[in-house]
């Protein structure tokens, strides 16, 4: 009798099992237990939760790209770790409030670039990233930033001398 018990408080401990133990003593039909522990397992422990994702209409850029960057940025930065389950697409379109067109186009790019694996029936994931890959985005954003500080330093008359020393100076200032 002492090992059921231990057993019972061990299962208890699974909160999946605690929210249905619940259901079952108030006597809910075992359909609707059924319906809310799929609807729970589908959003809760597969991963799916939102992404921090901020749409604006006022940029330049189509959403798909934003949606794309931003996601590529939190997959680089290691906020999204490899094999991380993403939303759903309809899910993701439901939260932003936009087409299922348009979170499926950011989806395609993403997997074509090769951040992301979709597997049919699964969803999508963090795609296993080698670290060459990765320094090459972080390469390819630094060029980015660099060549708008390039441009910005011409229209200022900044000369070359001077914009190494600058960097330089914050360079060195970041190892401290």
């Amino acid at each position: 009798m002492l090992q059921k018990t231990h057993d019972l408080e061990k299962a208890l401990e699974n909160s999946l099992f605690k929210v249905y133990y619940l259901f079952y003593t108030i006597n809910i039909d075992l359909d609707v237990i059924m319906y809310i522990m799929y609807i729970y397992n589908n959003n809760v422990i597969t991963g799916s939760d939102s992404l921090d994702i901020i749409i604006s209409n006022s940029n330049g850029k189509p959403i798909y790209e934003q949606i794309t960057s931003q996601i590529k940025n939190l997959i680089i930065s290691g906020e999204l770790k490899p094999g991380e389950a993403l939303p759903s697409m309809r899910l993701l379109a439901k939260e932003l409030r936009i087409s299922v067109i348009t979170t499926k186009r950011a989806y395609e790019d993403l997997e074509r670039d090769g951040f992301i694996e979709s597997i049919t029936g699964k969803g999508s994931f963090v795609a296993l990233q080698n670290s060459e890959f990765i320094r090459e985005e972080h390469l390819r954003k630094v060029e980015e930033y660099l060549q708008n500080t390039i441009e910005t330093a011409k229209i200022a008359n900044i000369s070359l001398e001077e914009l190494i020393e600058i960097m330089t100076m914050l360079y060195e200032e970041g190892e401290r």
